[in-house]
């Protein structure tokens, strides 16, 4: 059994978005029309409450993307976005939800943060999904969605681990790339085992 994870296509990622990713608009009809094709659709969601550890606006005198240490290492302060029940937080309004067998909302622990659809980024604390696609007999991941370098990235590397057949799909993904961050993701997901198609 195969799924498609869609990662993250939410408006704050997408252009006009508090942490847009450029051309991210771009992947959302490509991704609709790949749907039908697999046995299962999961759609995950990044979902924050107001005032996030991982939001530079909760640290004195940091700005968007400084790094700062967390109990759990280190960590990017990123814009706030993605704030639960905001326009932001929302799915781009064209995306088909309704095909969606699941959705995984991550990032609601106010002390930590999630990049990945499987843990969050203690990597011991477990979203739920990777129980879900096992009781399923999913064995078979494709992902697409944003950004490559982060929230694709983690969950392909994670998926990796777990023991799933993992495919990125470059062609629907689109990428932040902060300081070399995308060649230097789409290294570790090779090593991890991810097919990058």
């Amino acid at each position: 059994m195969h799924a498609l994870i869609v990662i993250d296509v939410q408006n704050d990622f997408c252009p006009g978005g508090a942490l847009a990713v450029e051309h991210g608009d771009e992947i959302v009809q490509p991704i609709n029309a790949l749907m039908a094709e697999f046995d299962a659709v999961v759609l995950t969601q990044d979902w924050h409450p107001a005032g996030h550890s991982s939001f530079a606006s909760t640290h004195d005198g940091k700005a968007p993307f400084d790094m700062v240490e967390m109990a759990y290492g280190p960590q990017v302060l990123w814009p706030d976005h993605c704030i639960q029940g905001s326009p932001g937080a929302n799915f781009h309004t064209e995306l088909e939800m309704d095909r969606a067998d699941l959705i995984i909302r991550k990032g609601f622990r106010a002390a930590i943060d999630s990049y990945s659809a499987f843990f969050e980024n203690d990597h011991k604390t477990p979203t739920g999904l990777e129980g879900y696609l096992r009781t399923r007999g999913i064995d078979t991941l494709t992902l697409v969605g944003l950004a490559t370098d982060f929230c694709v990235n983690f969950s392909a590397v994670d998926a990796a681990k777990l023991g799933f057949a993992v495919t990125v799909r470059q062609d629907l993904c689109r990428g932040i790339d902060l300081d070399g961050s995308l060649k230097a993701a789409l290294d570790g997901m090779k090593e991890a085992g991810v097919t990058l198609a």
